[in-house]
């Protein structure tokens, strides 16, 4: 789909005399008899107008700002929520001031918010918005008000569209899918040809110059499941000369270009770390270590127009009663700022900030076991405010995310909350998230966030995270910090008591859409698994022991520990318990067996990788929302198989596995932005929303869109992706969250990967 190139809605904009862009073609017309041929008929205004040479005419008083004078449609029609609109409309006034326009849907905001500014000649208008919010019963209003002086105010040829996505085409890209950032030297080198025949083919390599430097046959597979595409496979493992801009030939076709290079994932592992920088909360980002571009002010610090995250309180009762279908909140506040912005939206979940910055951790705790790449991870090594102070710089970014984790406990000796009919004492959970009351659109810079921030109810799922992380927080920052450390575990001690003491307090699936995503989880014994796990290993205590021997999780099989193959997730996360109780040293009796439990699930993804329907190296089965994340983790899992066996053959698995978001894929899509030719562009998200606003920067290097989605749906998703093949339901539109949007819980698999791979 070509660029979009319009002004945000609800960032008030006063359109002046100059060139309108031209209006995006849409369809379908909302608008009822905008050209008024049909007299005043789906109008109403006030005072009462008079169609005058196919002009709505109305002769307003001189009247300050907000007055009622109007003219708006006389039904009410649906917006939904991340569409495109463009409204198109002649105006003109017989005295020069600004009207307001607007599609209100009370008691939201406006989700078209626009200032025009009338002259006495006819002017034509135009604005294309995204609305942030879903409005059944919007509206189309101009509101008159605030003329110097009586004036005749004339509105005609008005006009209403949805973008019309109907030309929109998937682009695959050339039938030779490659990893269009390339290959290690000393690594698998696989490519998919797409293609009719049954039989092999010839293929040749070529370098840059256009040389001839590898030949071969390609093998046929068949069809691969999950493009609905019959594919072979073409194998040049065996050719290790380094260089860049090297091509594959077959079947007169030819592969994007690609390098190969033993320091292929040296840049990639830094930009997928600093991709948690830019999305911090509560700080300044630097210009000088991160570009001019991606430079903002401090994000909800209490500096208007923020109401800020130094003093959050709970839900107001009339949200509460949404989410919990009863009258929760707190008589407390807190300060919640620092964390990372969870995904395209601006709140912060300790869920999904539980798995991301647990992953970050064991990135560097890895470098401790394995002694593999540690220079890579050390202090100075990412272009981040706290660099040379001492400790590895990964550590200090993760920090942030769990300094925003522990704020996020329950006071000791709260007033008790109420909880399905009872008033508990909640001292010591974690509030599961804290959000925006409404949705914001997009693009929306932090610092100009209006809305009021809440707290939502405490979660076991939560509380348990947290105590996760402290513990690992804990047990990691001792050698460079030993107070911080000692905070850490008296907080993971703390939550996964008020955990045991409240096993069963679950995040509902009905506290969504008022400003963030709901992360519902009816189940938690993964959560206490994890917990305890993580607490074990940096205290030693039987007890914790005890508390996995007697988990569902301790004796359950392996592809259920490890989530094969769906891959596990913020909301499965028995498998990063087990990878830890795998790989930190310690004194557990079953040592053997649970290592034995990481390698039995990665032959299971071997086995899933190298089934003949499999044309793509892929370890999943499914294509679920933010499948890209979900691979990745199940690579984590073979990789790991590979640093505790030292068997190539779980090295080479997971090294091709990596192909698939750089590329090798179905349509051909670098799902990492800034690598690749064909990359992803428009991702979601209101820090990078490019493509909806020139002023805003796409996203930087080495952020990760969410992939393909067999159950995508989203505006353009549901317009363009019906009836699609699991692996080319993508599309690379800013408004499709379900497809394109970024995560931290998705570039912390991506970040473990890469660096793990720059270390081989």
């Amino acid at each position: 789909m070509a660029r979009i190139g319009l002004i945000p809605a609800v960032l008030v904009a006063t359109v002046a005399a100059q060139v309108s862009p031209p209006a995006i073609p849409g369809s379908p017309q909302i608008i009822q008899n905008g050209a008024f041929s049909n007299g005043t008929s789906g109008w109403l205004s006030s005072p009462s107008g008079a169609v005058k040479n196919g002009m709505y005419c109305i002769d307003i008083p001189a009247s300050p700002p907000g007055n009622s004078s109007y003219l708006r449609t006389s039904y009410d029609f649906l917006e939904t929520k991340n569409d495109v609109y463009t409204l198109n409309f002649t105006a003109s006034s017989s005295v020069a001031y600004d009207i307001l326009v607007q599609t209100p849907d009370p008691p939201l905001d406006p989700n078209l918010n626009m200032t025009a500014a009338l002259t006495s000649s006819p002017y034509p208008f135009s604005m294309t918005f995204s609305p942030a919010n879903q409005a059944p019963n919007a509206s189309l209003e101009f509101i008159l008000g605030g003329s110097p002086q009586d004036a005749t105010v004339c509105i005609g040829s008005i006009s209403m569209k949805r973008i019309d996505r109907s030309g929109w085409r998937q682009d695959y890209g050339p039938p030779i899918k490659v990893n269009q950032l390339g290959y290690l030297p000393n690594g698998p080198k696989i490519a998919t040809l797409v293609s009719n025949t049954t039989t092999s083919a010839p293929w040749t390599l070529y370098n840059a110059a256009g040389d001839a430097c590898n030949n071969g046959q390609s093998s046929y597979r068949g069809l691969d499941v999950a493009s609905n595409e019959t594919v072979s496979i073409i194998d040049f493992s065996d050719f290790t000369v380094e260089g860049t801009g090297y091509t594959l030939v077959s079947e007169d076709s030819k592969s994007y270009p690609f390098s190969i290079s033993a320091a292929l994932y040296s840049d990639l592992r830094q930009d997928s770390l600093r991709f948690f920088y830019q999305q911090r909360s509560g700080i300044a980002i630097d210009g000088s270590l991160v570009g001019s571009q991606y430079a903002r002010a401090a994000g909800h610090v209490q500096v208007l127009p923020n109401k800020g995250d130094k003093v959050v309180p709970c839900q107001a009762i009339h949200d509460s009663l949404i989410a919990y279908l009863e009258p929760w909140t707190c008589n407390y506040t807190l300060d919640v700022t620092q964390g990372w912005y969870d995904a395209g939206d601006q709140g912060k979940y300790v869920v999904n900030g539980g798995i991301a910055a647990a992953q970050l951790l064991m990135e560097y705790e890895r470098t401790t076991y394995t002694k593999s790449g540690s220079t890579n991870l050390g202090d100075g090594s990412l272009r981040i405010p706290e660099r040379n102070n001492g400790i590895p710089d990964v550590l200090d970014e993760a920090r942030w995310e769990l300094d925003f984790m522990m704020k996020m406990q329950v006071p000791a000796n709260s007033t008790p909350q109420l909880f399905n009919g009872s008033m508990i004492d909640m001292s010591g959970m974690a509030h599961l998230k804290m959000h925006d009351n409404q949705w914001t659109p997009l693009p929306t810079d932090p610092s100009q966030d209006p809305k009021r921030r809440e707290l939502h109810r405490p979660s076991t799922s939560a509380t348990l995270n947290l105590a996760a992380v402290a513990a690992m927080g804990a047990r990691i920052f001792a050698p460079f910090d030993s107070t911080y450390a000692a905070k850490a575990l008296a907080t993971a001690k703390s939550a996964y008591a008020a955990a045991q003491r409240h096993p069963a307090i679950y995040a509902p699936g009905t506290d969504w859409d008022l400003g963030g995503g709901a992360y519902s989880d009816p189940d938690v014994s993964d959560e206490f698994y994890w917990a305890a796990a993580e607490i074990y290993l940096t205290t030693g205590d039987q007890k914790y022991v005890a508390d996995l021997q007697s988990n569902p999780y301790h004796s359950a099989n392996v592809t259920t520990l490890f989530s094969v193959p769906s891959g596990f997730s913020w909301a499965s996360v028995a498998a990063l318990a087990q990878l830890d109780l795998a790989t930190v040293p310690s004194n557990i009796t079953n040592h053997s067996a649970i290592v034995q439990s990481v390698v039995d699930a990665a032959d299971v993804l071997i086995t899933v990788q190298q089934n003949s329907s499999n044309g793509y190296g892929m370890f999943l089965t499914q294509y679920p929302w933010g499948s890209n994340s979900n691979n990745l983790n199940n690579i984590m899992i073979v990789a790991t198989a590979a640093d505790l066996t030292g068997n190539s053959t779980y090295r080479s698995a997971a090294l091709q596995g990596i192909d698939y978001v750089l590329g090798r894929n179905a349509i051909s899509q670098s799902y990492i932005r800034g690598y690749g030719t064909k990359q992803t562009q428009n991702v979601h998200s209101r820090l990078y929303a490019h493509e909806l606003d020139d002023r805003v920067p796409q996203a930087p290097p080495g952020s990760l869109a969410g992939g393909a989605n067999e159950a995508a749906s989203d505006p353009p998703a549901d317009d363009v992706l019906q009836g699609c093949a699991p692996q080319t339901c993508y599309v690379d539109d800013v408004n499709s969250y379900s497809t394109n949007e970024v995560a931290i819980n998705w570039n912390s698999a991506l970040a473990w990967v890469v660096g793990w791979a720059d270390s081989q």
